[in-house]
Parts: C-alpha cells; sequence; structure tokens
C-alpha cells in the first residue's frame, strides 16, 4: 500500500474540510446505540469529496481497502465513490473483480450514505445480466446495512425498467423494524412507481395494509393526492 498516498489523501481532506463536525452528522443518529454510533464526522462535503475523488481515481485497492477501514465515515465515502468510477471505466474482467471486492467489503460499508451512493451502481449494476439470488441472501441478513444494498440496488434496474426485482425484495423486507430499511424500500417503490405506476399501484392493493407507515409515505409520494388521501386513511 502506498501510505504516501493515503497521507495525501488525507491532507485534501483536512484541507476541504468546510462545515462544523455537529451540521456534517445532523442527518445520522449517532447517539449511544444508534446506527452511526461509531462513526465520526470531518465536515466535508459531498461536492468536494467528489472532487477529491476525481484528483485520486486511480487509487489501488489496496489504499480504497485502508479508506473504507476508516471510522471516518467521509473516508469511505471517498473510497466509494473512487471504486464506482473505477468500476464504470473498467474492463469486464476489472468489472467482476471490483465487484467482488465491494461484496468482500460490505461490512465497512456500514451506513445510509455509504449504501446510497454505491450500491446500484457496483452490485446493481453488476447484477444486471447475471444471477440476481445474492439479493434475496442480503434481504434476508441480520446486518440492517446488507439488507439496504438488497433494495438499493434494484435501482439500477428500476432505470432500466425492470422492476420485478425491486417489487420482490420490496415484499420480503414488508416486515422489517428498522426505519431506515422502511425508507428504502419505500424509496424504491416510489422510483419503480415512476416507471410504472400501475405496477406500484397493483403492490399496494395487497400489501399497503401491512406496510410500515414510512414506508408507504415513501412510495406513494407522486401519487396523486386523493389516492395518497386513500393509502393514508384520511
Amino acid at each position: 500500500m502506498d501510505h504516501n498516498m493515503i497521507k495525501e489523501i488525507r491532507f485534501a481532506l483536512h484541507s476541504s474540510i468546510s462545515i462544523p463536525q455537529e451540521r456534517a452528522s445532523a442527518f445520522f443518529k449517532t447517539g449511544p446505540g444508534d446506527y452511526a454510533e461509531h462513526d465520526q464526522f470531518m465536515g466535508v462535503t459531498v461536492p468536494n469529496l467528489r472532487k477529491i475523488s476525481k484528483r485520486f481515481s486511480d487509487l489501488p485497492l489496496a489504499c480504497i481497502k485502508d479508506l473504507l477501514s476508516s471510522k471516518i465515515n467521509e473516508e469511505r465515502f471517498l473510497a466509494l465513490l473512487i471504486l464506482v468510477d473505477q468500476y464504470q471505466k473498467s474492463t469486464e474482467q476489472g468489472r467482476v473483480d471490483l465487484y467482488q471486492f465491494y461484496i468482500n467489503n460490505l461490512h465497512h460499508i456500514n451506513n445510509w450514505n455509504l449504501v446510497d451512493t454505491s450500491a446500484h451502481l457496483i452490485v446493481g449494476a453488476h447484477l444486471w445480466d447475471k444471477d440476481r439470488n445474492i439479493l434475496l441472501s442480503l434481504s434476508e441478513s441480520n446486518n440492517l446495512w446488507e439488507r439496504r444494498v438488497s433494495i438499493v440496488s434494484t435501482w439500477a434496474f428500476i432505470k432500466k425498467e425492470d422492476l420485478v426485482w425491486t417489487f420482490q425484495i420490496a415484499r420480503l423486507l414488508l416486515n422489517d423494524n428498522h426505519d431506515l430499511i422502511h425508507k428504502a424500500v419505500g424509496w424504491m417503490l416510489r422510483e419503480a412507481g415512476k416507471k410504472d405506476e400501475g405496477e406500484l399501484v397493483g403492490f399496494l392493493r395487497y400489501h399497503s395494509g401491512v406496510m410500515p407507515r414510512t414506508m408507504l409515505r415513501y412510495a406513494i409520494e407522486r401519487l396523486p393526492q386523493d389516492q395518497r388521501k386513500f393509502y393514508l386513511g384520511c
């Protein structure tokens, strides 16, 4: 691993701090026992992280792994931005290797912003023309973030108007007890509804009565007001 490059990256990060740490962590639950209890934040904005990622787009995997192992959220986020860029520019074999690297390091992809910036662009993109059963396994995981990966990955399929797996994973996660899964499932259902509102309405016809309230609210956000009122019982 190139320790000098890691030092250079960390210097670039510290030089790009522009907001207080408290503001950087405001959208995450960092209290004792919360999902981001052990996360640390520097105060580097996403636009600045994207700028830095372009400077270090050829970062070796050993260095990406080092950043992914960090307790600092922005370092892990930066590692994933670089990984996504490398995946999109890689050869077929290179994409296989980068996808496997991602799967092998799922335990470091452990906050909602990390999942949401990478899962569909690596896992979803890679599985487009391959066996997708790993998503079923992830949806049954005891790990919150692996379950979120399972549904957010289907965004890649949604963008290509393949909605089957979004609804399938959504059904498997209907009884999940975590609000971050409720939000993610509702979000993906809403995205699927943009492509085919009839399919979303059909799903809601069978499942709206048992969907967690947050999941339902997210899913129906773009439906006509009268339909939203109907599903919410207003």
